[in-house]
């Protein structure tokens, strides 16, 4: 048999587009950019073994170059194909180029990458660690056998089920961990933390009633990169959240259940087929403000070795990387070419894989010009925002980066945004701060004051208590201080001010039922909060059953119990799932906690009564004081249509964060129907929240409400 570096290949020229490994009629057409290259060789692999036998095609400037990209047709090349470059120019770091040729480059759009279960980037360094000159050295080591491959998938436009396309109005989204969701033994699940494990778990999203399923990183990256050690185990730590994207078009290889050779685009393509068969929306995390290749002493895996000042925003001397992330480096995203590349990956992912939108990290850097400064109006952004394949996606922005930029209510377009103002302003109210009714409503009611001058409505608010970034919500109401030392920093990482309450005891409460009590009434009360503010609810994943991190507010590192989330807890808190499923109905059922528009406190044209007033112990009398600790508002129905054509149920709304519980006067409804009594989260369930038809009457024109709780009258 002919040894797989022996074969006689044919090659023609190529085509220049489209970018990336794609197939033709007649085997494959590569076709890879870069501007400063000297000299790019094709090497294709025949397996992902590091001794596999290598075929290498240099590519001839004449023939295999139009203008800065350089391409190939390789006839008679199948389906599942291995290979990368080696790319040769200048290794000029003060001049901000890094070629070395000694080193395997994947190709930024390769669609699947395998051998990622042993990375080894210490191999993939373009300098010599042990040089007094760091990397202004030069490595001579091949790191090809210790290098993943990419991998050339045959695209399919198989037709699929369109998208349930939830209306903004109605998303309420579920933000989750692809692997920490069901890799823990209780999640019972026969294909533990991959894509087709979490198919197993959609029956229980469905019944909880999210329709909206943000995932965490899923675009290729390395778990191995973190070097740090955890001290009390003395384990190595792992890059477990998943941003320090590698490949931006590769779903990640390891949460495949049939393997990493390209198997991985067909699961996760038929993952997202099987939620919109539920009903359900599938978006993505995704971290285009910088790469997993860091700062001047980072490896070269990808586009550093491809086209390094181009692709990177580089200080006046280029050896060094403006740092906008926090992670080392920071992604050019406003050069035009690095624009079209993020723009193409974004579409991919929406054409071929029918994600139906994307959360950005970091975005305020998308916004930032090639020096790094913020634009006034960012064309990669409006880009997005307009692109007519992107048109229908949800685009949602953490407004903010690691450089000091923070444009919550102010980022341009249709963006909607990570509203960190709302988390802050809600936690302050319920822990009792001073000064915080004012703002605890303007949240609940949309934040106009940030939304409400660029012509914005409350759906640009994405409203969450919890997310990834920080305290679960059973911790932020279990502990006062963060509890990283696990994460080898010292204790030093994750934010120190979290805004919680431990009420009493640092840490679990098995032991004092008094405090347990506390705990789950402010769990409820978050949860009520939440679905019962205009804007879009986030909810985090495990929250509804007290998923805990024991106290870690920054567990990007911690693949263990720490992360994973532990189903028996489910069992434990089955209480709390109801409020949390229940609550959500609520919502569903009451469009006038989904408006488009700010409330106005008047009576609108056609009215009988304002869309919305305030109330204190007595009617028309609240306490916006520094001292007060409760606030009650009053919805009319009237301002929201339902499709029979009648007004949605009026809605009256008490939240009492004060130490002591008192009677509140209730005003009549209306509509002048009777109240009856929806929620009030100082109850024990089923009493905590009715189902609907089931809601018992109130008797007379008062209620006692309890300290720290949240009621709910509806009048329909």
């Amino acid at each position: 048999m002919m040894s797989f570096n022996a074969r006689k290949l044919k090659t023609s020229p190529g085509c220049p587009l489209p970018l990336g490994a794609n197939f033709a009629k007649s085997g494959i057409q590569f076709s890879i950019f870069s501007r400063h290259a000297t000299a790019v060789t094709l090497i294709l692999f025949e397996s992902d073994r590091p001794d596999s036998e290598q075929i290498k095609i240099p590519l001839d400037s004449e023939i295999n170059k139009t203008g800065d990209i350089w391409h190939i047709l390789v006839h008679d090349l199948t389906d599942g194909q291995l290979y990368g470059y080696k790319i040769d120019g200048p290794y000029e770091p003060h001049k901000g180029q890094r070629y070395n040729s000694n080193k395997l480059i994947l190709d930024p759009r390769a669609r699947a990458v395998t051998g990622t279960r042993r990375w080894d980037l210490t191999k993939a360094l373009g300098y010599d660690p042990d040089s007094l000159d760091l990397d202004l050295s030069f490595s001579e080591i091949d790191n090809t056998p210790f290098m993943p491959k990419c991998i050339a998938v045959a695209t399919s436009r198989k037709t699929r089920g369109r998208s349930p396309r939830i209306p903004e109005r109605d998303s309420i989204i579920y933000e989750l961990h692809l692997k920490g969701f069901t890799w823990h033994p209780s999640s019972k699940v026969r294909h533990r933390g991959t894509y087709r494990g979490l198919v197993e778990k959609i029956p229980y999203l469905k019944e909880l009633g999210v329709n909206v399923v943000e995932l965490m990183p899923v675009q290729e990256f390395d778990d191995e990169d973190n070097t740090n050690i955890n001290p009390g185990t003395g384990e190595k730590l792992k890059n477990f959240w998943g941003y320090n994207t590698i490949a931006f078009f590769a779903p990640k290889g390891t949460y495949a259940s049939a393997g990493c050779m390209g198997e991985q685009v067909v699961e996760f393509s038929n993952m997202v087929h099987a939620f919109h068969e539920a009903g359900i929306e599938v978006i993505l995390d995704v971290v285009f403000n910088h790469t997993a290749e860091g700062d001047e002493i980072g490896p070269t895996i990808s586009f550093r070795g491809i086209d390094n000042s181009l692709y990177y925003i580089l200080k006046e001397d280029k050896r060094y990387y403006k740092n906008f992330s926090g992670c080392g480096n920071t992604f050019n995203c406003n050069h035009p070419l690095v624009r079209e590349f993020i723009l193409d990956a974004l579409r991919y992912w929406v054409i071929e894989m029918n994600v139906d939108g994307f959360r950005f990290d970091l975005a305020s850097i998308l916004g930032r010009d090639q020096n790094g400064n913020i634009m006034s109006n960012p064309p990669l952004i409006e880009k997005i925002g307009e692109d007519p394949i992107l048109r229908n996606t949800k685009i949602i922005a953490e407004a903010w980066d690691a450089a000091g930029a923070y444009q919550v209510g102010g980022f341009p377009g249709r963006w909607a945004e990570w509203n960190g103002r709302y988390r802050d302003d809600i936690r302050k109210f319920w822990r009792g701060d001073r000064n915080s009714v004012g703002s605890f409503a303007t949240r609940v009611t949309g934040s106009s004051d940030l939304y409400g001058e660029s012509g914005k409505g409350p759906l640009q608010s994405i409203n969450f208590i919890t997310c990834h970034d920080g305290f679960t919500l059973n911790d932020l109401v279990s502990y006062s201080e963060k509890h990283n030392i696990e994460n080898g920093e010292n204790n030093l990482d994750g934010e120190d001010e979290n805004l919680s309450c431990n009420w009493g005891i640092e840490g679990p409460d098995s032991s004092t039922l008094i405090i347990t009590r506390v705990r789950v009434t402010q769990i409820k009360n978050f949860i009520a909060t939440l679905l019962l503010s205009q804007g879009i609810p986030m909810l985090l994943a495990g929250d509804e059953f007290r998923r805990t991190q024991k106290g870690n507010n920054n567990a990007y590192c911690q693949d263990n119990e720490i992360s994973w989330v532990d189903w028996r807890l489910f069992e434990k808190n089955r209480d709390i799932v109801r409020f949390a499923r229940e609550m959500i109905r609520f919502r569903k059922n009451h469009p006038v906690l989904r408006k488009g528009a700010f409330f106005t406190g008047e009576v609108q044209s056609g009215k009988k009564h304002p869309d919305i007033s305030w109330h204190g112990h007595a009617v028309g009398e609240p306490d916006w004081g520094p001292e007060s600790r409760s606030i009650a508002m009053l919805i009319s129905g009237e301002y929201a249509e339902l499709t029979d054509g009648k007004a949605d149920a009026d809605l009256y709304a008490i939240f009492n964060a004060s130490r002591t519980g008192r009677e509140y006067d209730i005003p009549e409804s209306p509509s002048c129907k009777p109240w009856k009594i929806a929620v009030d989260t100082s109850k024990h369930s089923p009493d905590d929240v009715h189902e609907p038809g089931k809601e018992p009457l109130l008797e007379g024109k008062r209620y006692f409400v309890n300290e720290l709780c949240t009621v709910v009258l509806i009048s329909d």
